[in-house]
């Protein structure tokens, strides 16, 4: 198993991830050709170095994981910085086999090395493994999380 940053190349493996479960489904746009907003997104996070799309390939270098960790600097802790993990995905032929485990303690091991000082994450309350998982990991729900959505027009 290789950790890596994901190439453009990578971006329909990903998106196919994201899209593989019942609130992706509602909300992704997996097809051939893949829309260029997902292109377009990619070369802006691929363009900030506080960003990191990152893919797991198995050792026949099928992509099988996938997870992006921002680096945000801000100026309380001492201008510290926290690492957010998002959009964790693994490969549905992959799921229940530790790999999920695997992909926090890499993340993990990075946010240390990029010298965060909290790794963070949020999960939709409908995902109620998930938020196991996550505890089971070591996070806690210490914050009430809330969010704002707005309709944007393409």
């Amino acid at each position: 198993m290789k950790f890596r940053k994901a190439t453009i190349e990578d971006v329909p493996f990903i998106v196919e991830m994201i899209a593989d479960d019942k609130l992706g489904m509602k909300r992704e746009d997996y097809r051939e050709p893949l829309p260029e907003s997902y292109l377009d997104a990619f070369r802006n996070i691929h363009a900030d170095t506080n960003q990191e799309l990152i893919v797991v390939e198995a050792n026949d270098g099928k992509i099988i994981g996938t997870l992006q960790l921002s680096f945000i600097q801000y100026l309380t802790y001492q201008g510290g910085i926290r690492a957010q993990i998002e959009a964790v995905r693994i490969h549905k032929d992959f799921r229940g086999k530790g790999l999920g485990t695997k992909m926090f303690e890499w993340a993990i091991n990075r946010a240390q090395e990029r010298k965060a000082h909290v790794l963070q994450l949020t999960t939709d309350k409908q995902r109620p493994e998930a938020i196991k998982f996550y505890e089971e990991l070591g996070f806690v729900a210490s914050h009430e999380g809330m969010k704002m959505h707005f309709k944007v027009s393409s």
